[in-house]
């Protein structure tokens, strides 16, 4: 019985547990898997001793042969018939008995259906004949280990796009379907569910549409066993996602329903994990009205384990309710249309909007504003397609959604303009400063200001009327003249003593408002004089008092789950929950804004500035890591205010809290402005000391970010801040730092001779020369050949200076006496100086030299530097980077 296993041994193997299924290939180290096919004493074919073996009454045998089907393909591969052969074979042997067999088998089946994939253009065919079969009905097996081995190889499969769309539907999912059927087998029936949990995500939606979304809704009430509705609320978001809006509104919301009132908080918990794929598959309607008092019940779970899910989780849930009229972000697609600069609607009117308006019951004051509007304009007209984008600027919170679905109407001003009474009966002007909040309805109203209304408002809109003046060619500009020139007579007749303003002058409000408009889409130079008119309100909005101390409410999303998640922060919650939610909090936190938007950023200052002083370090590494988003969503008069000085205290902060900030520095100081990024020139240095001075990474990211920095400031702040922190960084101990400000060097060079600071470039290069060139330790040597060959490639200066300046320095160590030198010389002479035309036309005054050291070079004793001196500049250049 024994006798076959001297066909698998050489050298004198006794012990098959020294060859494990992955410690093989066709030939391994005194085994190949495919000896038995050689000619032996049998006279048998290779066909014929592949039958013997694979049926052999030795089950190690068998074994042996079934790890080895992938080479036995191979060499059968070239043959049609052969390879049917071996195919036939592989389905035999797939009914063998020994469950190890079979196991071993399977193992074999995405291998050789990647090779068949590959190597024969009858794939699908064979495939779905032979091998699709011995999968699925190894899914029945009544070896544990057998089944899992044809999961684990059905996923490979779907993964690799190996199984037709018709096999899945008519030989995969009925499999699946029988063992998830009432009366099936426990354990088959469990199985069965995660691996169809686990196949949806990489079928069509037709297919589990209609094949597997009935079952799985059924599954998800399975009342005896408790396993089997953990994993349907744990994949619950995945068949969400995949069926799109109308089944999971109409199928699935009630199972989800009854899933996150189980009994078992196992789960309730896995419902929550799952919330927000589940929330990103409803209409907003469903997710405020029915989501939202569900994923509340989930916070207040009896069960900690349940409510440490829901907090994790809330963050994100509350990201779904984002929406572009919200954050003051549009996105758009280019469909091939000509389309003029999305253009932000800023403040309707400073006299009407940056006021508050008073309320004689209640004395409580919020400020007046409407939300951020875009405005895409659709037009065949060569003009407006290149009107210049405007910033995003902060907005106050909109007070009522009427006045967002009144104003969205300019987004089709191209119209003629409708009469306008019906929108201006919610901007009836009131000589107050406080909002009128009333239970039934509220009303916007324009405020007197201190100084003559109606003088102000005479002056602004004769600005306009002159702006529109030099188009009145244009039908559109006729009709705002129009209007504004009945605004006009508006406000000159109106009286500053008038208690109560009249009809005319709401018209004018709402059209300078719409004038306005115009002005910014048609012309974006004339709009700049308006600018300086807006620019005091946008400061006193930005700034107010009444900003700082208004209340944490808006209308985005659900009250309840913003006052849940600004609890977060609470110390009683790190008892009773989760003693990392705060980390959680401050992970979330950029998303939460994006959602609430910059004009409802007062709802959250308060606790990102309780985030920003956590005793854990984890949390405010969590926050440094994502301040640089935080500012995008913020804009720039906001991140001045609150994001800079916590920015600040990062920087004097713990080294895993300021690695964050590092990472993003550009990111950061580039939505500064001038003045204020100018200030941290004097902070960059503080970078250079960490407290561990092994953390070499904190350097090598610190060179990275100079190097993006550089753009940011002027010739003169790079030469006087960041020349001197480049040049210790190319000294630093550690050789990875050392490669990486040799480029930040380059760098620093081509920004002084791209302003026309020659005289500083000189004096950089004098200070590189000096330093480098003539260093004491050949790594400065070495620095210097390898900066001279970076600043020809980069064409950092004129090849004139540096032939004049950098070009003598290099060539005197060509015969430097450490090799490592000369190799780096010999390759930025070969493959960059000689290439540059300059140096190749006649009357250079450098070719000769160069010539006689290049070819010196090239009888150099040491091997490395002949190769370098003496390789084609076309062919792939080695890296040389392992020498600096």
């Amino acid at each position: 019985m024994l006798a076959g296993l001297s066909l698998y041994f050489e050298d004198g193997h006794d012990d098959l547990d020294d060859f494990g299924f992955d410690d093989y290939g066709s030939e391994c180290d005194g085994i190949r898997i495919t000896a038995f096919l050689d000619a032996g004493q049998d006279n048998l074919t290779p066909l014929g001793r592949l039958e013997k073996y694979a049926f052999s009454e030795n089950v190690f045998n068998r074994q042996i042969v079934a790890r080895g089907l992938l080479d036995v393909l191979r060499e059968f591969s070239d043959n049609e018939n052969d390879f049917i052969s071996v195919m036939e074979t592989v389905a035999r042997m797939s009914e063998d008995g020994e469950p190890t067999v079979r196991a071993e088998l399977m193992e074999q089946v995405p291998n050789i259906a990647m090779f068949l994939h590959e190597s024969r253009p009858n794939f699908p065919a064979a495939f779905s004949r032979y091998l699709v079969p011995i999968v699925v009905r190894y899914l029945t097996d009544p070896n544990n280990q057998v089944r899992k081995t044809s999961q684990a190889a059905l996923l490979v499969l779907l993964e690799q796009g190996l199984i037709s769309k018709a096999d899945m539907e008519t030989k995969v999912c009925p499999v699946l379907l029988d063992l998830t059927e009432p009366s099936s087998d426990d354990d088959y029936k469990i199985e069965a569910v995660a691996i169809m949990c686990k196949v949806v995500t990489m079928l069509s939606k037709d297919t589990v549409e209609h094949l597997l979304l009935p079952r799985f809704c059924d599954l998800c009430s399975d009342a005896r066993l408790f396993q089997v509705r953990k994993v349907c609320a744990a994949n619950f978001g995945e068949f969400c996602s995949i069926v799109g809006q109308e089944a999971t509104e109409k199928l699935l919301m009630p199972k989800f329903f009854d899933l996150c009132s189980d009994s078992l908080w196992g789960i309730r918990k896995a419902c929550a994990e799952c919330f927000m794929m589940v929330s990103n598959s409803t209409s907003p309607e469903v997710r405020r009205a029915k989501l939202s008092p569900l994923f509340i019940s989930l916070i207040s779970d009896q069960s900690r384990w349940v409510r440490q899910a829901a907090f994790q989780s809330l963050g994100r849930f509350i990201s779904t309710f984002a929406n572009p009229s919200s954050t003051g972000f549009h996105f758009r697609e280019d469909v091939g249309q000509t389309l003029a600069e999305i253009v932000l609607f800023r403040e309707l009117y400073y006299l009407c909007l940056s006021s508050t308006i008073y309320d004689d019951d209640d004395d409580m004051r919020n400020e007046l504003s409407l939300p951020i509007h875009f405005v895409i304009l659709i037009s065949e007209e060569p003009s407006l397609t290149h009107l210049p984008t405007r910033t995003a600027v902060p907005h106050r919170p909109q007070n009522t959604e009427q006045t967002d679905e009144n104003f969205n109407s300019f987004n089709y001003w191209r119209s003629p303009l409708p009469d306008i009474s019906g929108e201006l009966e919610m901007l009836n002007c009131q000589k107050s400063e406080e909002v009128i909040e009333e239970e039934e309805e509220e009303e916007l109203d324009c405020p007197d200001s201190k100084s003559s209304p109606g003088k102000a408002t005479s002056d602004q809109i004769q600005k306009v009327l002159d702006c529109l003046q030099p188009h009145m060619d244009d039908p559109d500009v006729q009709a705002q003249v129009q209007v504004l020139s009945a605004a006009l007579k508006a406000a000159q007749l109106d009286s500053p003593e008038d208690d109560s303003p009249t009809d005319d002058a709401s018209l004018m409000c709402g059209a300078l408002a719409c004038s306005l408009m115009c002005v910014y889409l048609y012309f974006p130079q004339e709009s700049e004089l308006i600018e300086s008119v807006e620019e005091e309100g946008k400061e006193d909005s930005a700034h107010s008092p009444v900003f700082e101390d208004k209340p944490k409410i808006q209308n985005v999303i659900p009250q309840q789950l913003l006052d849940q998640y600004l609890s977060m922060t609470d110390p009683a919650r790190a008892q009773t929950v989760d003693t990392e939610i705060a980390k959680h909090c401050a992970f979330s936190l950029p998303g939460v804004a994006l959602t609430l938007g910059r004009q409802n950023w007062h709802c959250l200052k308060d606790t990102y500035e309780t985030l920003a002083t956590d005793v854990q370090w984890k949390v405010r590494r969590t926050l440094a890591f994502s301040i640089h988003e935080l500012a995008v969503i913020l804009g720039d008069q906001l991140t001045a205010a609150d994001l800079v000085p916590i920015f600040n205290g990062f920087l004097k902060d713990l080294d895993e809290v300021r690695i964050g900030v590092l990472k993003h520095l550009y990111d950061f100081l580039k939505l500064l402005h001038a003045d204020k990024r100018r200030e941290y020139l004097y902070q960059l240095q503080e970078f250079m000391v960490t407290d561990n001075s092994r953390n070499w990474r904190f350097r090598y990211e610190l060179a990275e970010q100079l190097i993006l920095i550089i753009e940011l400031y002027s010739h003169n702040d790079v030469f006087d801040y960041l020349r001197q922190i480049a040049l210790t960084l190319c000294s630093d101990k550690v050789s990875e730092v050392r490669w990486i400000s040799y480029k930040l060097v380059v760098e620093i060079l081509q920004k002084l001779y791209a302003c026309g600071a020659d005289d500083l470039g000189l004096n950089f290069i004098n200070e590189l020369t000096v330093r480098f060139c003539h260093c004491p330790k050949w790594v400065g040597r070495q620095a210097f050949a390898f900066i001279c060959q970076a600043i020809v490639e980069e064409d950092c200066m004129p090849m004139e200076q540096f032939g004049q300046h950098l070009l003598p320095s290099l060539l005197s160590l060509s015969s430097d006496p450490v090799a490592n030198v000369r190799v780096l010389v010999a390759k930025a002479l070969r493959q960059s100086v000689m290439e540059k035309a300059y140096f190749k036309e006649p009357c250079c005054a450098y070719s000769d030299e160069l010539e006689e050291t290049v070819m010196a070079l090239q009888s150099d004793k040491d091997r490395d530097v002949r190769f370098f001196a003496s390789l084609d500049p076309n062919k792939c250049l080695m890296d040389t980077a392992p020498l600096i």
